[in-house]
């Protein structure tokens, strides 16, 4: 019987490792950002961005391939009823995102592009990494924002993919912010 292999372990905030989360929420906050409705790839076991969510307004869809993370958000989301009402998890592997379920975002944050193909998972993976790139840029509207995170160990592999994803998409590099890679759509 064949079974997707999946990352096993859930991930803490570690932001000496990984600040990615905690750079994305100041981005928020010092913007002055409010009421965004945000596609976050990887939540953690910390679920960082989306307890964020409440203070800020945002509608947060999160989703991990992780099963203790995805418990450990089911935990939260019963201890906490009004954290429901902004942070929904999926639990799905990345690459099998059907992008006809998703509505539009207003930010979509791709930190772990890149990091999760595996050959086991193949068979199963409707979209590869530059189709997920494509599908759930295709899912940002007018004006909104795909970041990347340039400290991920894939960052390199994903760095690849952008030149070609972004002269066919309209989509315009702004500044950065930290540790955070930021394009706008036109």
């Amino acid at each position: 019987m064949s079974r997707l292999d999946l990352w096993k372990d859930p991930w803490p905030l570690d932001v000496g490792q990984c600040p990615c989360d905690v750079h994305f929420t100041r981005f928020l906050a010092e913007r002055g950002l409010s009421g965004q409705r945000i596609f976050h790839l990887g939540t953690g076991d910390h679920h960082h961005v989306g307890l964020q969510a409440p203070a800020g307004n945002h509608a947060v869809l999160g989703i991990t391939a992780t099963e203790p993370e995805y418990v450990s958000y089911i935990r939260l989301a019963v201890e906490n009823p009004h954290l429901g009402k902004f942070y929904k998890v999926l639990f799905s592997d990345i690459y099998q995102i059907n992008p006809r379920l998703l509505p539009e975002f207003d930010i979509v944050t791709l930190f772990h592009l890149c990091e999760f193909w595996s050959q086991a998972n193949a068979p199963f993976a409707a979209l590869d990494d530059r189709g997920v790139l494509e599908a759930l840029s295709r899912k940002v509207r007018t004006g909104g924002l795909v970041l990347f995170y340039t400290g991920s160990f894939a960052y390199d592999a994903a760095a690849r993919l952008i030149p070609d994803w972004q002269a066919g998409t309209g989509f315009v590099e702004e500044p950065g912010y930290e540790s955070l890679r930021i394009f706008r759509k036109t």
